[in-house]
């Protein structure tokens, strides 16, 4: 079911700004039962809306892994989105006017802030299991560092410490592609459209994989000399983003990915933090793993053989610090989408995990 939290109060960014109110959109399944031990919390990706058991309906519902007859499952459409949340196309009451591209910068940990603002007003005190993949596996890593104590378990999928310099590089790529398009920075809701067609495109090519583009994409046709069927699958799954989704949002959230990082602002907090070092990259690394030793949750880490984007060596990197962790490679060709496909092996592997 559909619901809207209302925060009348300012909402500070990490970025310095804020925003005079706050409004969530957030999905829940199920019923919080009386010991209040029953909550599952699932963070979404990118694009994806507060619905979990729509894009997740291999694992959200009744009698699958993520079950709403027995927990009480919460997914709230994260901020900077426009599927309900505050959001560029939200309206900015100091002008009366849609936000557009006034809309302040955010990053994963604002969102977690959105998150804990809405746990509290639902009157969940300890969260059973939190699960997502991608950039939902990011919130849920970041609030497993803010709030020690909350989760039981966390289930991540394709996922990192922190956003990398190729994720960084890729997002700059579809940013520089909704940016080319003369309609960008339009005060209107399809302003960039034609961008954000092609950051799609761009992004497309990270979600999947060669084997998957060449077993699926190839024509038998060898005479063709135009209108591929590769090409005719990029420029539909543009459009179909074009028609459900929005540039502003999208160039925004991929900054806030680009903000993923578990060390920042973190790394001078303890004197136990590592003095002796070699170098700036040597630095970086051991105060990361100082990081990722303090995170006492159980932790489910999933990996997809094929992923590109999100490859298995940082799956594995998070497994070798995070002290209570167990690490599972799913074996799938559907790169980092798998984590959107692969239900039963991913049931099985979640399903063994919870216990």
């Amino acid at each position: 079911m559909l619901n809207r939290f209302i925060h009348n109060k300012p909402f500070s960014l990490e970025s310095g700004a804020s925003l005079s109110s706050l409004e969530i959109a957030y999905h829940t399944y199920g019923e919080l039962n009386k010991k209040k031990n029953n909550a599952i919390w699932i963070c979404h990706a990118l694009t994806a809306s507060s619905d979990a058991a729509d894009w997740w309906s291999g694992l959200v519902g009744e009698g699958k892994v993520f079950d709403s007859k027995k927990n009480f499952i919460v997914c709230a459409n994260i901020l900077g989105s426009c599927y309900g949340s505050s959001g560029p196309l939200s309206i900015n009451p100091e002008t009366g006017e849609k936000y557009y591209s006034s809309f302040p910068q955010i990053t994963i940990r604002d969102m977690v802030n959105a998150h804990i603002l809405l746990r509290k007003h639902l009157g969940i005190e300890k969260i059973f299991i939190g699960a997502g993949g991608s950039m939902g596996a990011y919130q849920l890593l970041e609030w497993a560092v803010m709030e020690p104590k909350l989760f039981s378990k966390q289930v991540l999928m394709n996922t990192g410490a922190r956003e990398s310099a190729w994720g960084i590089s890729i997002h700059t790529a579809q940013r520089l592609a909704i940016e080319a398009d003369p309609t960008w920075q339009n005060e209107s809701d399809n302003a960039g459209a034609n961008g954000l067609k092609a950051a799609r495109a761009i992004g497309m090519l990270t979600y999947r994989n060669y084997e998957t583009f060449t077993g699926q994409q190839t024509d038998d046709d060898n005479s063709k000399l135009d209108n591929y069927k590769a090409s005719s699958y990029i420029s539909y799954q543009g459009d179909k983003l074009v028609k459900r989704f929005n540039a502003y949002s999208y160039w925004l959230l991929t900054k806030a990915m680009d903000s993923h990082n578990l060390l920042r602002g973190r790394s001078q907090k303890s004197t136990r933090l590592p003095t002796l070092i070699l170098n700036e990259v040597g630095q970086e690394v051991k105060r990361m793993e100082y990081i990722l030793r303090s995170i006492k949750t159980k932790i489910l880490i999933i990996g997809m053989s094929s992923d590109i984007l999100c490859p298995n060596a940082e799956q594995k990197y998070l497994a070798k610090h995070l002290p209570n962790s167990t690490l599972k490679i799913v074996d799938s060709s559907y790169g980092h989408d798998g984590f959107l496909i692969e239900w039963e092996k991913l049931t099985k592997a979640t399903k063994k995990f919870i216990g």
